[in-house]
């Protein structure tokens, strides 16, 4: 059978002799090698040729570099005179267990430096791609696991897809990455599944930290033909393949249905306009990549495929010479995948294991710890607080929220009551005499702290380590008057803790390495990426945005009007105005905060007496907002200001606040804080969502000049 919708393929689409320098200069590639086989279909359909790519590395992803590219696409080329010679009936390509393929190599990618190499990158692509959509015997991608990017878009090239119920981890993250999907994706992706579901993978998913889909989910789309068990996915596939290549009735019918979708002038107007809105609320005008791929997103309607791969490949050309591209795949490799997965400062001791925890409190943060170690640990976990009053409100939170998870589906009604029986609650402390972990989450003061802890001291066994999940305050304040001050640990969670992956582990100078160890194990048991620091006050992420604020803060008492102070750091492209996150993390807490890194390191940290005249009226929030939705300063919120008659502009406010964070960094890094400007910058990644784009707030630093100004050499220069 010949594929209905296939042209004629010209002689030039089977030469990659063009592309050899390209994979000349990239000569250490990982290749992914594309390996056919001949096999029979069922019930004498004839011949499929399946092309199975395999980089031979079980413990790697294959992924797409240009001699991976120019392999796959030989293999195809060289079954061509087969298919027109009647010898086969169709080609399919499947990956290695677990994996399609992940993608472009970003390694090679991000050494690509010059223009005619990085266009060529884009045109090989689409050069080997063109093949399978125009092969003329039906073409098969096989989805057998995760399929990101490049991965994908071989899937979407492809005339018909199935995928693995197993399947996860498929997506097309280039817009998160730096770049577009720019070896056909963007354009195929809306024309098989409409405008609005593509948009949904190509933005909405992509820049919310490249949420990924399921077989099922990409079933549903209509992005595969048919979904398909696990343990039996090739045969079936196989099995699938005969059907089309004979044309079975049911089966034909059956995709014809499935790939309906609406591709409407105004399917495409609401999916644009989503698009842009995704685009605006999670970067603004920071990122060049999202704006690219959604002016070539707009164009797919009025283009050919001809048009749409030469605006592919010029947008892949300029953005893989960018410094926002490199700077994510620093933060993207260097840092979430190398950093994050083999942390600094894990000492070479045995773990304890951890078979019961202890929270210390029953308040918001308290509960929030509770779950995710009972959820994460399947251990019994149990609190206290000062009354049964506050203890059951704080069990009474837990179990609506457990509730409000089932009720969504995200777990079912037996692991929500499973988990309500692991997590208990007292108000005497001695129900913490057999636990081997247990953290305090109570008042942000110091003598409060210290009190638990004595109290704990005589409850617990000398073994079981103390952690606490202050904010800001010396851990080796709190254990300098116990009796074995070597298990107390700093273990500091980010709000909200189900959610926010960064756990800052603090040890102080008496600190035992049996503690830390533990930390670390267990950081990894709750999915948790950790970071080690040393103990000083705020340790590193707030540390870093209490001097960002201050700055704000500090220009705005000065007499800068509130919006251009708000505003004056949009360009870095930040998830929140200054304002908004101090309203967010709460003006009290805020202040706390600054007061202690002020006490620690002096007149750097401005402790603002117009925040404290707020706090002391009971005001949470310096915008407010009004029926429009536009925010605006209360006249009584202004009334309790008082301001100084020297404002700055944006522009020098956003100088002002890059050269304070190269300082502040600088003295964290020579303080020893942490081992390395890259721990710093995934603690700013994963605690404060720190653009990727930015590549980690170092190389921000290091590129707008604010390192050398304030500390004469760059933070790369460090390393």
């Amino acid at each position: 059978m010949t594929s209905a919708h296939s042209p004629e393929i010209p002689t030039e689409a089977l030469d990659f002799s063009h592309f050899a320098d390209l994979a000349e200069a990239f000569s250490d590639e990982v290749i992914t090698h594309s390996r056919a086989e001949d096999i029979a279909l069922p019930d004498g359909a004839g011949t499929l040729v399946l092309v199975r790519l395999d980089n031979d590395q079980p413990k790697r992803p294959s992924t797409l570099g240009p001699s991976s590219l120019i392999g796959f696409g030989e293999v195809l080329a060289a079954q061509l005179p087969r298919a027109r010679a009647g010898e086969i009936a169709g080609i399919a390509v499947i990956g290695k267990p677990g994996v399609l393929a992940a993608g472009a190599d970003l390694g090679a990618a991000e050494r690509v430096e010059s223009r005619d190499h990085s266009t060529a990158m884009a045109d090989l692509g689409h050069h080997a791609y063109r093949l399978l959509e125009d092969f003329p015997v039906p073409s098969f991608a096989f989805i057998n696991g995760t399929a990101l990017g490049g991965g994908l878009e071989i899937a979407l090239a492809a005339q018909h897809r199935t995928v693995s119920t197993a399947a996860k981890g498929i997506g097309l993250p280039e817009a998160f990455l730096g770049l577009v999907p720019g070896w056909g994706g963007i354009y195929r992706l809306p024309r098989l599944i409409g405008p609005e579901a593509a948009a949904e993978v190509i933005f909405t998913n992509a820049l919310n930290n490249n949420r990924t889909l399921t077989g099922k989910k990409v079933h549903a789309l209509g992005l595969a033909d048919q979904l398909l068990e696990a343990e039996q996915f090739e045969a079936e596939s196989i099995a699938y393949a005969g059907r089309i290549i004979t044309g079975d009735a049911a089966t034909a019918e059956q995709l014809a249905a499935h790939r309906s979708h609406d591709d409407s002038p105004e399917a495409w107007t609401r999916a644009i306009e989503a698009a842009e809105r995704t685009v605006a609320t999670k970067l603004g005008p920071s990122a060049p990549a999202p704006r690219r791929a959604l002016d070539l997103f707009t164009q797919v309607p009025e283009r050919t495929r001809e048009q749409s791969r030469a605006a592919e490949c010029e947008a892949l050309g300029d953005l893989m010479l960018t410094d926002e591209f490199r700077n994510t795949v620093y933060a993207f490799l260097n840092l979430l995948q190398k950093r994050a997965k083999r942390p600094a400062g894990v000492p070479e001791v045995q773990p304890r294991s951890i078979g019961k925890v202890g929270v210390v409190g029953a308040g918001l943060m308290a509960s929030q710890l509770a779950m995710v170690f009972a959820a994460q640990l399947q251990v019994p976990v149990v609190l206290t607080d000062i009354d049964q009053a506050r203890v059951d409100k704080g069990l009474d939170h837990i179990a609506a929220q457990l509730e409000k998870q089932a009720s969504r589906g995200r777990i079912t009604q037996e692991q929500a009551a499973g988990l309500r029986g692991l997590i208990t609650g007292s108000t005497d402390k001695s129900v913490y005499a057999d636990a081997d972990f247990v953290i305090e989450a109570v008042f942000e003061e110091i003598g409060v702290k210290k009190q638990v802890f004595a109290e704990l001291e005589q409850i617990v066994p000398a073994e079981t380590i103390l952690a606490t999940n202050t904010s800001s305050l010396s851990v080796t304040e709190m254990a300098a008057d116990l009796s074995h001050p070597e298990r107390v640990i700093g273990f500091h969670f980010f709000n909200p803790v189900a959610a926010m992956p960064l756990v800052e582990i603090a040890r102080a100078p008496q600190t035992a390495d049996e503690p830390i160890a533990t930390a670390f194990a267990l950081a990894a048991g709750l999915r948790k990426t950790p970071v080690l620091t040393s103990d000083a006050t705020a340790f590193v992420v707030n540390r870093v945005l209490l001097r960002l604020m201050a700055e704000v803060q500090k220009a705005f008492d000065e007499g800068t009007d509130a919006a251009t102070a708000d505003a004056a750091l949009k360009p870095i492209g930040l998830p929140m105005s200054p304002f908004t996150l101090l309203a967010m993390v709460g003006i009290p807490v805020a202040q706390h905060v600054t007061e202690s890194l002020h006490t620690s390191f002096g007149d750097r940290f401005h402790v603002s007496a117009n925040l404290q005249r707020l706090i002391d009226a009971g005001v949470t929030e310096i915008w407010s907002t009004d029926a429009a939705g536009q925010p605006f300063i209360k006249d009584s919120t202004i009334g309790l200001m008082s301001f100084g008659s020297a404002p700055r502009t944006a522009e020098q406010l956003l100088t002002t606040v890059q050269d304070a964070l190269a300082e502040e960094i600088g003295m964290m890094l020579d303080e020893g804080v942490v081992a390395s400007r890259q721990d710093v910058d995934l603690c700013m990644i994963l605690g404060a969502g720190w653009p990727l784009h930015r590549g980690g707030i170092t190389p921000y630093l290091d590129q707008v000049g604010a390192s050398e100004r304030v500390n004469g050499r760059t933070f790369s220069a460090r390393d």
